[in-house]
């Protein structure tokens, strides 16, 4: 499946009179959806509820391999967390931080994203891994009481994700 996003539009430069409703505007959007092959995996584990019962009887096959597609689906798309960015704050998934404690934002692809992720990874880090999705963009944290020296998250747009958050925080720095 692909991801949902939004791609940031090229903000006007703030002014320090902006209203509420454009001090809450979206920056960046994304929706870290599964991988198309997750759901064969969803299929697969239906199949194999409606193998083991249908022996036993048929009807009960296909119920119990329905539910648990059901039902597997229901908490894959539940745990599906989002990326969000306003003038106000930062989300992903349930996390949460107020935008002016947000540093700079550095896009990791390939080796750069495996060694962050492995030998690299700072434990004290909120990290935010996806098994289909190998990329990642690391978010400094400037927060002076916060012991989280960086986010570390999935995402589709790397580049893009970095670009909003590093736009964003030029301009707080101003």
């Amino acid at each position: 499946m692909s991801s949902q996003h939004t791609a940031p539009e090229t903000p006007e430069p703030s002014s320090q009179h902006a209203s509420p409703a454009e001090a809450s505007q979206v920056r960046y959007q994304e929706r870290l959806s599964v991988a198309w092959w997750v759901w064969l995996i969803v299929l697969f584990v239906g199949g194999a509820g409606f193998v083991a019962l249908a022996p036993i009887s048929i009807a009960m096959g296909v119920v119990v391999g329905l539910v648990l597609v059901v039902v597997i689906a229901v908490v894959v798309q539940l745990g599906t967390p989002t990326i969000v960015l306003t003038d106000e704050d930062l989300r992903v998934g349930r996390a949460y931080i107020e935008r002016r404690y947000v540093g700079g934002a550095e896009a990791l692809r390939g080796d750069a994203a495996r060694t962050a992720r492995g030998p690299g990874l700072d434990g004290r880090a909120f990290m935010n891994f996806r098994v289909s999705i190998p990329d990642l963009c690391r978010i400094s944290i400037v927060d002076p009481v916060d012991p989280t020296p960086y986010w570390l998250t999935a995402t589709r747009h790397p580049d893009e994700l970095a670009r909003a958050i590093n736009h964003g925080a030029d301009q707080i720095r101003s």
